[in-house]
């Protein structure tokens, strides 16, 4: 299946900045069952960009617009075709757990079983551990389809309810969020039982049929977790889902900190509001159109203003909804 994709980004600033610095992970990966066969990336106003490779494989763009500008848009467009993944087995021999503690014990995973900057353990992980029998029996594959589903069922998927820097404490209070927050608390639970896990970030495409609980028009998030001789595994637990030819990977990283879809900074006294609109459609299949609001227009660069006070701002980041 080939599948068509545009992400639009736009930042809209209350007064005119004098510099904005960008980068953005958005070029699909090309690995395994999935290969990105065109990406292209447009920046207005004008600017040139430039992408290098990560050392986790994730291509990033990166470009700086040094003049006056009340708006920053990036349109991101890839095709990419996915293949059917392997079968992924609905258990594995009681031995696995022996054989994934061999291959963790050479530290190739290291990163992948430690804390990280939002997969951090936390006390009100302790009941879930309880609630979920979070601890290590049967084999492997058997301990991850039962997490995967017990978090679909205990939380519930509720956009907007916590934001792009929430702690997971919060949708653990509040029993609910977005998949940015599963990830995390999937990702952190899965890797106290000693199993490599790392946060996925991409699009899912969604169709009438599958009753997914993920929103359309945003980007998504799921879990990857590497068992002996399947390699690195995904699931969706927004969804209740084994990832598969729907999950179109971007970036991969220990959790969120490592892939935003955008993050730079943007010099002036100006707030920011942040819109996005995502599209995934096959290729055979007309895709949706974007909103009219956030179409790509004309942006004048506005020259002779006052001085702007010369302030370094963070800018706004994307929740993975």
């Amino acid at each position: 299946m080939n599948y068509s994709i545009r992400h639009l980004t736009k930042f809209d600033y209350s007064t005119p900045v004098t510099e904005s610095f960008l980068e953005t992970r958005m070029q699909p990966r090309s690995e395994g069952t999935q290969r990105c066969l065109k990406f292209e990336l447009t920046v207005v106003p004008k600017a040139k960009i430039q992408h290098y490779t990560d050392y986790l494989g994730n291509v990033i763009h990166h470009f700086d617009i040094a003049t006056h500008h009340r708006e920053l848009s990036v349109l991101a467009e890839s095709v990419v075709e996915v293949q059917p993944p392997p079968d992924v087995p609905e258990s594995l021999p009681p031995s696995s757990w022996s054989e994934l503690d061999r291959a963790t014990a050479t530290g190739d995973f290291w990163d992948y079983l430690n804390e990280s900057h939002f997969a951090r353990w936390t006390p009100l992980l302790d009941d879930l551990v309880k609630r979920f029998d979070v601890r290590r029996k049967e084999d492997p594959m058997m301990v991850l389809y039962q997490l995967n589903h017990a978090m679909y069922d205990w939380f519930d998927y509720v956009p907007n309810s916590t934001r792009v820097d929430s702690p997971i404490d919060h949708a653990l209070e509040k029993r609910s969020g977005v998949c940015q927050d599963f990830a995390h608390i999937m990702v952190t639970l899965v890797r106290t039982l000693g199993i490599p896990a790392r946060y996925v970030s991409g699009y899912v495409h969604k169709r009438p049929q599958d009753r997914d609980r993920s929103r359309e028009g945003a980007t998504h998030a799921w879990v990857e977790a590497w068992l002996p001789d399947l390699g690195w595994v995904g699931f969706d637990p927004t969804n209740a889902l084994v990832a598969g030819r729907r999950h179109i990977r971007v970036a991969v990283g220990r959790d969120y900190a490592d892939v935003p879809p955008t993050r730079g900074v943007y010099k002036g006294g100006a707030t920011s509001e942040l819109k996005v609109a995502v599209t995934v459609a096959p290729m055979h299949e007309a895709a949706p159109p974007l909103p009219r609001e956030m179409m790509l227009g004309d942006h004048s660069t506005v020259h002779g203003l006052a001085a702007i006070r010369y302030q370094r701002h963070q800018q706004q980041q994307q929740q993975q909804q």
